[in-house]
């Protein structure tokens, strides 16, 4: 059995909000606009993949979380200028918004940003999530599979 490499780690953020999920709509000069779930790159100075979760929340929206719950892992090739060289690995937890304050918004997406990073709500629901194009695919999937799972981890009987 052949182990690839992990060159990369991500933590990204199921973001719910009462009925809707926070998601940034990204608009990139010459390619068709994409949403991605905010977070990003796990940093040497993060002690955990969850505190690199609050850390990207923060930069990137401005926002306090609570009640992180692991719930998806996604696996994908990562490319260099070399070619692959590994893959990514990218952590998905969902969590509830406790308070966001766009205005302290901070870091490379917004001190130097390529293109556009705009916060958006959509309905938490197999309808919201199809009306705007999540990627990675694989999320996608799970979200539409999964909803009423990802609002169980929130259930109060879960221990």
């Amino acid at each position: 059995m052949t182990v690839r490499p992990v060159v990369k780690r991500t933590a990204r953020a199921i973001l719910l909000d009462g009925e809707d999920l926070i998601l940034i709509k990204r608009t990139k000069p010459g390619r068709t606009p994409y949403w991605i779930t905010p977070g990003g790159g796990v940093e040497p100075e993060d002690a955990t993949v969850v505190d690199a979760l609050h850390r990207e929340l923060d930069e990137e929206l401005g926002a306090k979380i609570k009640d992180v719950v692991p719930v998806f892992v996604d696996t994908v090739e990562h490319f260099s200028d070399g070619g692959v060289d590994g893959v990514k690995v990218q952590h998905f937890f969902v969590c509830r918004l406790d308070s966001m304050d766009p205005t302290r918004r901070h870091g490379p997406e917004v001190d130097e940003p390529c293109g556009d990073y705009e916060i958006v709500r959509v309905p938490f629901t197999r309808v919201g999530i199809a009306s705007v194009e999540v990627v990675p695919l694989s999320l996608r999937h799970y979200l539409d599979g999964n909803i009423e799972g990802v609002r169980a981890m929130h259930a109060p009987d879960l221990g």
